[in-house]
């Protein structure tokens, strides 16, 4: 029997998973395994890189799950710094350029074909956003960009573009590291993945840690000094001296190289697949992590969620596929967590917004409680927002904003979403108790009372 080609190109969750996967499945005889990945490294956490910013952790080694070396030791064919520059897909193969070797190229064919090519930091088109000293935070390698033009500056000014997720958590980490941080931040208040209410409780609490976040403005552009290095943002309000750069301003699916071939692709630009992760339309092409957009099962629609987690699944699901075995990917509820300071910050489901967009009725519930019995040494405030269908009382979402042990209690809704749960069943959910860690009512259990008392008042 001839043996199978797998081709793989990019070098991170999704792609490493899903060979790995594959090699468990398949011997070295049945499959031969290449994968390609433009950077210096592999397997690596990139949700991390705030925290090695931050000196939370050592980096980039403390990142990396798995090496190179670890993954040619398994008989997975992995060659670095090779980028893929053409899907040729009439004759089942990829053009590649070596990057480092005198710019190489050459033509490597598939029988099999998987893309993770992940997915890129949004960077507008602005007079000097290319210049030295303005930095994206996707990879390793733009983490230790970063590092060095922080060691290099003699100055301590920090402008961070951007208040989602990854802004706040830079501005976290510059902060730690004794620079002045100001955040800039085009919607009406930070963290635009939660609802302006729930954002308002974020923007008080980073403000109370030092960090000037200024919102409903519009960056306008990169100022440079006279060697054309960053040294200031300007606005349509104003102008912010900065000695670095951050941006914060979320990524997109890097589908470059699916386009040009004709893949489907949705309307964010992810990759389209069916749920064993295949391109749909293709019946030996697969895709997964940060480059495919994936069903939202709440409102029924895909989307784009740049998430380690997911990748990592995608990969599990598309190794067990292509070595021969059935896995499926059956979609997300949107849960993400983060913490600025020691503020925490968690979503799940669906933003009124979205709920809009996607024609449900609805209403709300917002709490205000504490994260232990409020006798118990160590109680503090923590806000949650429900959000329910109104005729059904299904749950549509949930946002939480609090101090220590607000963050992860969102995975208590994840998992109401997923099992399709309404705010009434919720109401008796039997939740652990003990005053160190919850009130009698634990504070998600008290929303889902306050929102299903609001699906009643409502009527149909």
């Amino acid at each position: 029997m001839a043996t199978e080609r797998l081709v793989v190109v990019g070098g991170d969750a999704a792609g490493m998973s899903a060979a790995s996967q594959a090699r468990r499945l398949r011997k070295p005889g049945e499959l031969a395994i290449t994968a390609f990945e433009r950077g210096h490294f592999t397997s690596y956490s990139a949700c991390g890189i705030p925290y090695w910013v931050g000196g939370d952790v050592d980096g980039p080694d403390a990142l990396i799950a798995r090496t190179a070396e670890e993954h040619r030791a398994r008989d997975i064919d992995l060659r670095m710094r090779t980028e893929v520059t053409e899907l040729d897909l009439d004759r089942g193969r990829v053009r590649t350029r070596e990057l480092d070797n005198g710019g190489r190229e050459s033509w490597t064919g598939f029988d099999k074909l998987v893309l993770a090519t992940g997915a890129r930091p949004r960077r507008p088109g602005l007079p000097g956003i290319d210049a030295p000293g303005v930095h994206g935070v996707q990879t390793l390698d733009d983490g230790q960009a970063l590092l060095d033009t922080l060691d290099a500056s003699s100055g301590r000014r920090a402008v961070v573009v951007g208040a989602g997720y990854i802004g706040v958590e830079m501005a976290e980490a510059l902060i730690r590291r004794g620079y002045e941080v100001t955040v800039l931040e085009q919607s009406t208040q930070p963290m635009s993945t939660l609802d302006p209410d729930m954002g308002a409780l974020v923007h008080e609490a980073m403000c109370g840690m030092g960090i000037e976040t200024v919102c409903g403005t519009t960056v306008t552009g990169v100022l440079t000094d006279p060697e054309g290095r960053a040294r200031a943002v300007t606005t349509e309000d104003g102008e912010y001296p900065a000695d670095v750069v951050v941006l914060g301003l979320g990524v997109r699916p890097e589908t470059t190289l699916a386009a040009t071939a004709g893949l489907p692709l949705g309307e964010s630009g992810g990759l389209l697949t069916d749920l064993a992760m295949r391109v749909r339309g293709q019946d030996h092409i697969w895709a997964g992590g940060d480059c495919v957009e994936v069903l939202d099962l709440i409102s029924g629609r895909t989307r784009h969620i740049a998430l380690g987690t997911h990748a990592n699944k995608h990969g599990q699901v598309i190794g067990a596929n292509v070595g021969g075995g059935y896995a499926t990917f059956p979609g997300v509820v949107g849960t993400a967590v983060s913490k600025v300071c020691d503020l925490e910050i968690a979503r799940t489901g669906l933003l009124e917004r979205e709920v809009l967009a996607a024609g449900l009725r609805f209403v709300t519930a917002t709490v205000e409680a504490t994260n232990r019995a409020g006798y118990y040494p160590g109680a503090r405030p923590m806000h949650v927002k429900m959000l329910a269908e109104r005729r059904t009382g299904r749950l549509l979402g949930v946002q939480i904003v609090g101090r220590e042990g607000a963050g992860k209690r969102v995975d208590i809704a994840a998992v109401a979403l997923t099992a399709g749960m309404t705010v009434e069943r919720m109401t008796a959910l039997d939740l652990g108790y003990a005053p160190p860690f919850s009130p009698v009512w634990d504070p998600v259990l008290v929303a889902a009372r306050k929102a299903a008392g609001a699906v009643r008042a409502a009527g149909a």
